[in-house]
């Protein structure tokens, strides 16, 4: 596991602008699968490389879509591309389009390894890059965007601790399953809700279960290490899933138990899924972090630098293997409960349509979902 980032300090966001979805190609593009905002091999332009489309739905539908938006709203040509997990990808994408003249260029790396080789041949040609949500550690990008990922894992540890409250559970067994060991957000994350729960572990309130990494952020991988946990610790009362991905894994092996919605598990993002989930109770909470701030705050620091300026930051975050303060936005997550799935779709995060089709459709009345 690598080590603890440290010292974050948050700031205000930077932009107004707003973001194109990917399509299951590398190229960010509309539905006639053209090319990015104005994007080619040889023109002046932002590059964007974001990292798979199966850890996350927001690397394949929301992301890309922002940013695109924020670009052509200034009439900034960009080219928006995914690796699809692949880390030689990443490492030929990115070397593509520092070869074929992008101006600036943003990350959203797989590894800190192949994002610090993509930065590294930046930083030859001299292009200045951001880290978009993920820090490469060692890699010396000029600045980072993303959210204050220790309270991520705080609210989740925050809530799990509630739901267990509102039960009346006594010392829960607490299952741990943490992002991809190679992603420093996934440290982070842990970071934030073992500040909460080691205490508990400690006191004897709460008994420390299993406790394992899931590679990748893979779903299915999750779903085993869990199928494996409760095999072995069937009097697991809690889970911390470090998304939601993640806990729909876990949920689903639940079920298969006739456990769901009798042992709260945690997740991140506010995707659909995990909307429904907090909804029908199968899931405890989620975490809600808006990604059009994000990614229009990523976007303005892009933007002023492909026009030559060097825009201030008021944040830093110290990298734990290089120990170099590098410049730092860093927005405040939400935590998502049954009562709060309101304000997900008020903000247009997610449709009332997609959310509460079906038998959705009564529980959303029941929590004023418009």
């Amino acid at each position: 596991m690598r080590k603890k980032l440290l010292a974050i300090a948050a700031v205000g966001l930077l932009a107004t602008a707003t973001m194109t979805a990917c399509d299951d190609s590398n190229k960010s593009s509309d539905a006639s699968g053209s090319s990015g905002s104005g994007g080619g091999s040889g023109k002046a332009r932002i590059g964007v490389i974001l990292p798979d489309t199966e850890s996350s739905t927001r690397w394949k539908d929301v992301d890309a879509k922002y940013l695109k938006q924020a670009f052509d709203a200034q009439n900034i040509p960009s080219e928006i591309e995914n690796a699809e997990g692949d880390k030689a990808n990443f490492v030929k994408i990115g070397t593509d389009m520092i070869n074929s003249g992008v101006k600036v260029l943003i990350i959203a790396n797989l590894d800190s390894d192949t994002g610090k080789a993509v930065l590294d041949k930046a930083k030859e040609k001299k292009i200045p890059t951001i880290d978009y949500d993920r820090l490469t550690l060692n890699g010396g990008a000029d600045y980072y965007v993303s959210f204050d990922n220790e309270k991520v894992g705080q609210l989740q540890a925050s809530g799990l601790i509630s739901c267990l409250s509102a039960d009346n559970v006594v010392n829960p067994v607490i299952a741990e399953l943490n992002g991809s060991p190679t992603d420093n957000n996934a440290t982070l994350f842990k970071k934030g809700y073992d500040s909460l729960l080691d205490p508990k572990y400690d006191s004897a309130e709460f008994t420390k279960g299993p406790d394992q990494w899931v590679t990748d952020w893979n779903n299915e991988e999750g779903g085993r290490i869990f199928s494996q946990m409760l095999s072995q610790q069937p009097k697991i009362g809690g889970v911390l899933a470090a998304n939601d991905g993640i806990a729909g894994a876990v949920i689903k092996v639940l079920r298969s138990k006739g456990l769901a919605g009798k042992v709260p598990v945690t997740g991140q993002d506010a995707t659909l899924d995990g909307l429904k989930a907090v909804l029908s109770g199968d899931q405890c909470l989620t975490i809600y972090k808006q990604l059009k701030p994000e990614a229009d705050t990523a976007a303005n620091l892009a933007i002023n630098l492909f026009q030559g300026k060097k825009p201030p930051v008021d944040g830093q975050i110290k990298d734990p293997e290089s120990g170099a303060y590098v410049p730092a936005a860093l927005l405040q997550p939400v935590l998502i409960q049954k009562a709060d799935v309101k304000t997900v779709v008020a903000d247009g995060f997610v449709s009332k349509k997609d959310l509460c089709a079906g038998k959705y459709a009564a529980l959303c009345a029941a929590n004023d979902v418009k």
